[in-house]
């Protein structure tokens, strides 16, 4: 088994809600109140996560991504929160946040500047680990712009890994090493393993159906390379962010996100505003059944075993011998259409021998039976739909 991080957490990939995508680098409190990055908007999503049910779905951490800081650092070389959009620091959110059962992530950069332009990490690991354990932190997110060489951007995420483990706290550790090397090396995922609690290999993810299908795109185009090293303590993050409940996704990509997301073993962390969003989008994040396919015990990331003119079909071993399926359509012209297949396909043909039952879990939950292992499916699907299954 390749080494995991050993700082004994992301058993399973890890839930929550961060404001990248939605909220972007929003600091104009004045003019945009409840849409710039502030204390007050990670308290409004507090206040939300665990009165309407997201926090009792799993959803746990609530994380400020980037922009949350003051220009320049205090007197003792420390981080610091922007003082007006943070005017009672990190550590009063921080107790907040766990106040109501939640736990909170921030954002740092390996190099010497943020993506935004904010200060950077690059020497100062090992006050920043201690500054964020000191506030109460609980996850990372560790980004890797302007980080100089390659050798200085391992260096930096090997030493932050180190330096978050000897603070004593449990801090999940998110990196972006491997999306930073990728343009000009394949990266060590082994390696990446041993330090990092997931790691991400994509673009931005932004709210619309071109970016969520270039995400499968390129997962199923590299599933070989990454597919095997996930596992309990270490994910990939196709872009963690699910930006259901925005504006970008019709209905059907929605449950085409969420269905894979779940496949993929992915950490799912949505990127929306709770204190507008529709029944329906809730409904549908909120899952109890997509979401106990997302944290199945077994943590075996799912991979396309076929593809077929405008279909895909996928699976994701669970435990007790069951599979998660997911027959995504990714046609955008035309209706519905029908995709049959094998059930011999499943599970190099182990699936449903001799016997299994069907069970649909989106776009809506219903029993489809008992089917022998020799038997046929056939499945219909929207345009650019999925139909999520589990045998």
């Amino acid at each position: 088994a390749v080494m995991a991080l050993d700082n004994g957490l992301a058993r399973t990939p890890p839930m929550g809600w961060l404001h990248w995508e939605r909220f972007l680098c929003g600091t104009d409190c004045a003019g945009h109140p409840s849409r710039c990055v502030s204390e007050q908007l990670f308290v409004e999503m507090a206040d939300r996560m665990a009165a309407e049910g997201w926090r009792d779905a799993g959803y746990e951490f609530l994380c400020i991504d980037d922009c949350w800081m003051a220009p320049t650092r205090d007197g003792q070389g420390r981080l610091r929160a922007d003082p007006k959009r943070f005017p009672g620091g990190i550590r009063r959110l921080a107790d907040y946040v766990h106040s109501k059962g939640l736990k909170l992530g921030i954002y740092s950069d390996v190099g010497n500047k943020t993506c935004a332009g904010f200060p950077g990490s690059y020497g100062h690991y090992e006050l920043d680990a201690q500054t964020f354990a000191s506030w109460g932190v609980d996850l990372l997110k560790f980004d890797g712009c302007n980080s100089g060489s390659l050798e200085q951007l391992a260096e930096g995420y090997r030493r932050m890994s180190l330096a978050l483990n000897k603070t004593g706290r449990s801090i999940v550790y998110a990196c972006e090493w491997p999306f930073y090397l990728r343009p000009v090396q394949q990266p060590n995922y082994t390696e990446i393993k041993q330090y990092c609690n997931h790691w991400r290999n994509f673009y931005d993810v932004y709210d619309s159906w071109n970016s969520i299908k270039s995400i499968l795109e390129w997962t199923a185009l590299h599933q070989d390379s990454i597919v095997k090293i996930a596992g309990p303590g270490g994910w990939n993050d196709p872009d963690m962010a699910l930006v259901i409940g925005n504006f970008g996704l019709s209905w059907d990509q929605s449950v085409t996100q969420m269905a894979m997301w779940a496949i993929m073993a992915a950490p799912l962390f949505m990127s929306n505003d709770l204190r507008h969003i529709s029944p329906e989008a809730k409904c549908l994040l909120q899952n109890k059944e997509v979401i106990a396919i997302n944290q199945d015990p077994l943590g075996r990331q799912g991979y396309q075993i076929l593809k077929d003119k405008t279909f895909e079909l996928w699976e994701r071993p669970l435990s007790g011998r069951a599979y998660a399926v997911a027959v995504l359509n990714q046609q955008q012209i035309g209706g519905p259409q029908n995709f049959t297949f094998s059930l011999t396909f499943l599970g190099n043909g182990l699936a449903c021998n001799p016997a299994c039952s069907v069970r649909q879990v989106l776009p809506a939950s219903r029993d489809w039976g008992i089917y022998n292992w020799i038997s046929s499916l056939s499945v219909e699907v929207n345009p650019t739909g999925t139909v999520l299954l589990k045998v």
